[in-house]
């Protein structure tokens, strides 16, 4: 049978390794540890007197046992489930923040091919990356759940719940789940979509818009779901109109959808749900002979390179991509050392880009 010393030994010295006791802080006195473990004080003696032969503290008359094993890991590995520059130039930035950051502090990021530009083959590969994270035991997981997929939430739940099993600390960026999941162990970093909704509502009322559409792709993430509402809560209070004849969800390409807008010259303004959206929806404007900045005023949202430089230079919504990168390790980080803390939010404000797409010409 255990002895009661081995046991408050094996105790201490796995609060040690866990970094419950950390490098440089003192142990609970002899007496003080006695009383708690009912024992007598020679019995935690001859347990510190142990822990100091395996390096784990040093005794010191006149001021205690002070622990000097190092329990902080020098190197953590975190994988990286996130999209490239091919859904969203924003991820060129969070990307590149994230590889500086590995090279001035002892971070491993783990790629594999979930960085896919192409949405179904992204599907294909995710949930697979996704296994050999688990199976190598990452310190944690940054996760940009997928969209635009007709089962796209399916499978993002599927492999929250799978990371979530393994107790590996996750972050989410960008966007959430659609049914978010009432879970510990991860925490969220985006941009404020609803006050993002908001500013861009404002800034076209200001331009003399007194009809707001909202335009998005189908099966877009749930932040989107957030600049929708951001958009309807700032119209309506500004006492304009905006019910479901405001809201179009399809194809920004599909002329025969386009021509289903009500639009009313020199009083429109279009809210697209991101600059890709809105690059392929000015074109398709322009077919139907609606032109930008006479009959309707148009914006999008990321601020992609070649928003500047279209036939209508794009205003938009600055995502502050850097400080989302930096923020996310920091969460992850965090959850690292204490992963059963309550789910953390962080969203983070961005800034509107005014450009000629939101300048009526007359």
């Amino acid at each position: 049978m255990r002895s009661k010393q081995s046991g408050i030994f094996e105790s201490l010295q796995e609060g040690i390794l866990k970094g419950v006791y950390k490098n440089g802080t003192l142990l609970p006195s002899e007496e003080a540890l006695a009383k708690q473990y009912s024992v007598s004080r020679p019995t935690i003696a001859k347990v510190y007197n142990q822990l100091q032969d395996n390096g784990y503290i040093k005794k010191t008359r006149g001021y205690g046992s002070q622990v000097i094993y190092n329990n902080a890991k020098s190197t953590y590995t975190i994988g990286l489930l996130l999209p490239s520059s091919g859904e969203s130039e924003i991820f060129i930035v969070i990307n590149d923040q994230l590889l500086k950051s590995s090279r001035k502090s002892e971070i491993n990021y783990l790629w594999e091919g979930a960085t896919a530009s192409n949405a179904e083959i992204r599907k294909s590969q995710i949930e697979q990356d996704c296994e050999n994270y688990l199976s190598q035991k990452v310190d944690a997981i940054l996760f940009s759940p997928l969209e635009r997929l007709p089962d796209a939430d399916e499978i993002n739940l599927r492999i929250f719940n799978k990371i979530i099993g393994a107790r590996i600390p996750l972050v989410l960026i960008d966007r959430g789940l659609k049914n978010q999941p009432e879970a510990d162990g991860y925490d969220i970093i985006w941009l404020d979509n609803f006050l993002a909704g908001g500013v861009m509502a404002q800034h076209l009322i200001g331009k003399g818009c007194e009809m707001i559409h909202f335009f998005y792709r189908p099966n877009s993430a749930n932040s989107v779901d957030l600049r929708l509402s951001g958009v309807r809560d700032k119209v309506l209070s500004n006492h304009l109109k905006f019910t479901d004849e405001n809201i179009f969800c399809g194809d920004p390409l599909d002329i025969d959808f386009i021509k289903t807008m009500k639009i009313e010259t020199g009083k429109t303004g279009i809210i697209c749900a991101n600059d890709s959206t809105a690059a392929e929806l000015l074109s398709s404007l322009e077919k139907i002979n609606i032109k930008p900045t006479s009959d309707c005023l148009i914006c999008g949202c990321d601020d992609m390179k070649y928003s500047q430089y279209l036939k209508y230079p794009l205003t938009t919504y600055l995502q502050p991509c850097e400080e989302m990168a930096s923020i996310s390790l920091e969460l992850a980080m965090r959850r690292i050392k204490k992963n059963n803390h309550i789910p953390t939010t962080v969203s983070l404000a961005g800034k509107l880009i005014e450009r000629e797409s939101t300048k009526f010409s007359h």
